[in-house]
């Protein structure tokens, strides 16, 4: 995979799979913008691009609320204007907000939905006029397996994962006859900074339900995005692709 001249943009890249992700693009050689919602919440994450992809283009940090429509559209004009243009679209931009469904309220579940399904909607729209006037782009949204099992104390959760796939499905009909492909990566149990305070045994009931024996790591999710953003899958939309050791399977 070679993106050299090629724009990314990665949400949600302060840590976890976006910063895995934003690693790997450059790693190949892309120019990678990364968000966050705090100003200085990417600094590791550059320091972890420029330890590993020294040669590449250096990297941005932009500050967004993905789930506010003014900020997305800054953040749109920022990246065009100093880009050029954008190639690779990732909405990994998340948050989960769990809870039994009866004493889950309302803007438990709005909250969740306005960032991690809405907020992909919006940058989605930020971006698709000039990926379609360029008439190449590659959107990969960032799901999860609960999106297609759903999950008890994560309706909010599951419910913003499954719309995104069927957001997903939706956009590569419409922007197939423009060269942008659309498509889900769905993590399984991935090591990160949100399932590490899981308690031993919930972690060791997980394990015995995934048959490659381990948990993933966050570099597997950022290598089936990058599969997805290059050539070599220029062929596939409109598909969620389930990176979860079998667990689902």
């Amino acid at each position: 995979m070679q993106f050299s001249g090629k724009v990314a943009l990665v949400t949600g890249a302060s840590r976890g799979i976006g910063r895995a992700i934003a690693v790997e693009l450059a790693r190949h050689g892309a120019l990678v913008f990364c968000t966050s919602t705090k100003a200085g919440g990417c600094a590791d994450t550059l320091a972890a691009i420029a330890a590993a992809a020294p040669s590449a283009p250096a990297p941005q940090a932009l500050v967004a609320d993905v789930a506010a429509e003014a900020a997305v559209e800054a953040l749109a004009a920022q990246v065009l204007q100093q880009g050029g243009r954008l190639d690779f679209l990732v909405n990994n931009a998340g948050i989960t907000k769990d809870g039994l469904f009866l004493r889950m309220d309302a803007a438990q579940f709005d909250s969740v939905l306005a960032t991690n399904l809405r907020g992909a909607f919006l940058v989605c729209k930020a971006f698709a006029r000039a990926m379609a006037k360029a008439r190449f782009g590659r959107i990969v949204n960032v799901g999860s397996v609960v999106g297609l099992t759903g999950n008890a104390g994560q309706a909010n959760y599951a419910a913003s994962k499954a719309g995104l796939i069927g957001l997903s499905k939706s956009l590569a009909q419409e922007f197939a006859g423009r060269s942008i492909t659309v498509n889900v990566v769905a993590p399984g149990f991935i090591e990160t900074d949100m399932t590490a305070g899981l308690g031993a045994e919930v972690r060791e009931t997980m394990l015995k339900n995934i048959p490659l024996g381990r948990f993933g790591a966050a570099e597997d999710i950022a290598r089936a995005v990058s599969f997805l953003c290059s050539d070599a899958a220029s062929y596939i939309t409109g598909q969620t692709l389930v990176v979860d050791g079998g667990m689902t399977m």
